[in-house]
């Protein structure tokens, strides 16, 4: 296998698929831009769906890049040796143009010439669909794979939770896919060892999706007139197993900053792998999100919570190695020099990530001692091996621990914590806050009814750090009332969460609902979940007109406005 550094894998994707005639297209954005469904952009594809379906992209049909993922699910896990929260997928598609046959012989070309990765094809092993009801056996991209030549003892057909993709929603393109792995050479764990074990004798290290089926809405499955490629390879744990490395944060990306963490410290990494590997992720992503062309800040919703429970984590662990304040800054550092000529807006927004981190460091800090001497007198005072609800919701709310930090340190304690009661606590707070608030209005209003719109007052919060600019507000005034005037009907629905996902509402995921939410849509402008009540038609709120905007909390603006 060929030893390659960061810098050296990324440029050698792209000039492969340069070589088979792709445009190589900018990383998107972290921050979907259409896409309520999700907080961060999770892959490749993510950006590219619309053109999945169909609209022509200016950069043809053949596309390669790398791209900047975040995915949330794994926080939990980060402090192993392969989970991390930022990382960069490279990946390649075709949109209805070459398929399986061109795509597994050049994933082929690329994992085993000596140009390129240069695995030993004995070391290779793939997964395929095995069919079921909805879709035949795929012996076709089986066939191929003997072609090139991987013996058939190396080729696993497994089921569709493993070698399928999609749709994204209840309808929609979908597809088997194969898989490709790396056998460590370990033992096997059965006789029926495959990649679909966690034994870890299979790692896998590329992914190549063959969209050709539409998912009809009764069910039933069509083939698609264009077919479609997307394939999916993560750079990091590339470079770890090209490498021979154990873990992911002995690669070029990380040890600048694991070095650091010793230097800041005093500690030495080898006596405390995870609280170095969780510090190191962290910032890594906070840096990314903060340094994004469309950055977040830290807040208590949506991207701004993910950041903020991601920069306390990271303090948290930092204070275990006794890192002195504003280090998280100073490692914020490393990653932006390694990054500034691949990601020039992490360079350029460089004072803005250090500034935010120092701000959230600081503004934890101060409430993290007392919080963790309010935690050990509740674990000595405790009857019992659960912290109730009541109790974990007053470490947030007084003293900023997101529930996650509660639930790990009582994990460290070998207690549980009651998280439902901490979801009930938390909705109880919500609806005081809210009846407060409604108060508020209707002393502002003279006690008005809700559904007399003629010169009643309301507010919007949204997550920003900056003032919003004179032009900026002009245009939301804009949109608003060129929505009043369409005269959109309000009708509202009552849906699971996960309905309300699929439909493509607006709403705070990352929050607690309960099972069924209101969605209410008013037209083709806007669809989202809310409480409500809300008018039956958007022309009966008459006019819009933004009064003022301003600072709310940390992280929190808001604008105030007349309606009617």
């Amino acid at each position: 296998m060929k030893k390659l550094n960061s810098i050296e894998l990324r440029q050698m994707w792209l000039d492969f698929f340069k070589s088979k005639k792709h445009s190589i297209i900018k990383s998107a954005s972290l921050i979907p831009e259409n896409d309520p469904t999700v907080l961060f952009t999770t892959a490749g594809m993510h950006p590219l769906v619309p053109y999945l379906l169909g609209q022509p992209h200016p950069g043809g049909n053949r596309l390669a890049n790398v791209q900047k993922c975040v995915r949330t699910g794994d926080i939990d896990d980060v402090g192993d040796n392969r989970h991390c929260t930022f990382f960069e997928m490279l990946g390649n598609w075709s949109l209805g143009d070459y398929f399986k046959e061109d795509m597994i012989k050049w994933s082929y070309e690329f994992l085993t010439d000596a140009k390129y990765l240069a695995i030993p094809v004995e070391r290779l092993a793939v997964s395929v669909f095995e069919g079921d009801s909805d879709a035949p056996k795929d012996t076709e991209s089986a066939k191929i794979w003997q072609e090139c030549g991987i013996k058939k003892e190396q080729i696993f057909f497994l089921k569709k939770e493993h070698n399928w993709w999609g749709p994204a929603g209840i309808t929609g393109p979908c597809g088997p896919d194969t898989e490709m792995f790396v056998d460590t050479k370990k033992p096997k764990c059965s006789k029926d060892c495959s990649p679909a074990c966690n034994c870890g004798k299979y790692v896998e290290i590329w992914n190549d999706v063959f969209m050709q089926y539409f998912k009809n809405a009764d069910g039933s499955f069509t083939q698609l007139k264009n077919k479609n490629v997307d394939t999916g390879m993560g750079l990091e744990r590339t470079l770890c197993m090209l490498n021979g490395f154990d873990s992911v944060y002995e690669t070029d990306i990380f040890t600048p900053a694991i070095n650091k963490i010793e230097v800041l410290s005093g500690c030495k990494y080898a006596d405390n792998l995870q609280a170095f590997r969780v510090i190191a992720d962290h910032i890594r992503t906070a840096t990314f999100m903060l340094g994004d062309e469309r950055g977040v800040v830290p807040g208590n919703i949506g991207q701004g919570y993910i950041l903020r429970r991601l920069i306390r984590r990271a303090v948290r662990y930092g204070r275990s190695l006794n890192l002195t304040q504003g280090s998280l800054a100073v490692l914020s550092e490393t990653f932006v020099e390694i990054y500034k000529d691949i990601y020039p807006e992490i360079y350029s927004n460089k004072d803005k990530i250090y500034a935010e981190l120092n701000r959230e460091e600081e503004r934890f800090s101060k409430t993290l001692v007392a919080g963790l001497k309010e935690f050990e007198k509740i674990v000595n005072s405790l009857n019992g091996s659960k912290i109730d609800g009541a109790t974990a919701f007053k470490l947030y709310d007084t003293y900023g621990f997101p529930i996650e930090i509660t639930v790990e340190l009582a994990g460290e304690k070998r207690l549980t914590v009651d998280t439902q009661g901490f979801d009930e606590a938390f909705k109880a707070h919500q609806a005081k806050s809210q009846a407060g608030r409604r108060r508020e209005f209707q002393g502002r209003t003279g006690g008005r009814k809700r559904n007399c719109y003629k010169a009643s007052y309301g507010h919007a919060s949204f997550t920003s750090r900056a003032k919003k600019e004179p032009d900026e507000l002009k245009r939301v005034e804009e949109l608003v009332n060129q929505a009043i005037k369409d005269a959109h009907n309000i009708t509202v629905e009552e849906m699971s969460v996960e309905e309300a996902k699929k439909a493509g509402a607006i709403g705070l995921f990352e929050h607690k609902y309960g099972e069924l939410v209101k969605v209410y849509t008013m037209g083709d402008f806007s669809k989202e979940i809310c409480g409500g009540p809300h008018a039956q038609n958007t022309s009966e709120l008459i006019s819009f007109k933004i009064l003022k905007e301003e600072s709310s909390s940390a992280g929190v603006r808001r604008i105030k406005a007349v309606i009617g």
